[in-house]
């Protein structure tokens, strides 16, 4: 604790408040506060407006992944439900500070935290900020399972996405019901062919986004792409994107669709169970090789 700010707390009145730093994924901070008005602290400016506010927090010795819940409105121009929605908080970091209102430079970093789970309830909001103990209690290393585990594109994959059969650009034709648009310049491309792939937004409501797609449907009417579900501006006609091909991490998919089976991130000969702990029948083909072929 400051030497000035641990005497402040010593005397019978005291002008403290607390502030919120929050950094999203994107690079984005926005700062807020209890107090009544703006304070601007390390070149931030921390709003009043969202009328956050804080639970009890408190710090268990050990290994205890420690919480505490920030509530706040939807009231400010810098929090917005769509956002909140498509997970652009989801991970983000909190830096909470003790401040002297009446000397905004009198001031202690208290904790930094990451946002965890987020709840919306009409126009309000409850953030679950969890310690840098949470670390500690995430799986870390590689499972050994069947399907891959690289993401389609990244350096363990190696598959160039830039090449014309793999990424498209295309535009709305027709957007009715919610996350499911008629794209046309498509139709080229057989039916599923992005399924698990990425469309980006190159202009319209949505421009900069990029969303996973569910599913990619053909008909007559031309292609149909299912986003995920999620929130944000409605896409109207002629908004244009770019998709880029998926892959539903298959030893098959990646062998014949991307021609990639050397960089297969998974471990498609893994026997199952029922393989593992079978009894040798007669007729049974016990010599060793490959279950997958």
């Amino acid at each position: 604790m400051p030497a000035d700010l641990a005497a402040h707390l010593g005397q019978p009145v005291t002008t403290v408040c607390h502030c919120w730093r929050l950094t999203r994924a994107d690079g984005v901070s926005i700062g807020f506060t209890d107090h009544d008005r703006p304070l601007v602290l390390d070149g931030t400016t921390f709003e009043p407006e969202s009328g956050l506010s804080a639970s009890e927090a408190r710090t268990s010795l050990g290994l205890a992944v420690d919480t505490v819940d920030v509530e706040g409105a939807l009231s400010s121009d810098a929090i917005r439900g769509e956002d909140i929605a498509v997970g652009l908080y989801d991970d983000a970091r909190v830096e909470t500070f003790l401040v002297n209102w009446a000397i905004p430079e009198h001031s202690a970093l208290l904790r930094v935290s990451t946002i965890g789970k987020v709840t919306r309830s009409g126009l309000r909001f409850v953030a679950e900020l969890e310690s840098s103990a949470n670390a500690l209690d995430q799986p870390n290393g590689r499972y050994i399972v069947r399907a891959c585990d690289a993401e389609l594109g990244d350096r363990r994959c190696g598959v160039a996405l830039d090449q014309a059969q793999f990424a498209a650009a295309g535009s709305v034709a027709a957007y009715a019901d919610p996350d499911m648009l008629v794209a046309a310049g498509l139709f080229g491309f057989d039916a599923g062919w992005f399924t698990h792939g990425t469309l980006s937004w190159t202009g319209g409501a949505r421009a900069g986004r990029t969303e996973r797609i569910s599913e990619h449907r053909k008909d007559a009417g031309g292609a149909t792409l299912v986003l995920e579900a999620g929130a944000g501006p409605v896409p109207t006609a002629g908004d244009p994107f770019t998709v880029r091909a998926g892959c539903d991490k298959a030893f098959a998919t990646c062998k014949a669709k991307f021609a990639n089976a050397a960089n297969f991130r998974g471990f498609p000969h893994l026997p199952g169970n029922d393989a593992g702990y079978s009894y040798v029948t007669e007729g049974g083909v016990f010599d060793g090789g490959p279950i997958v072929p």
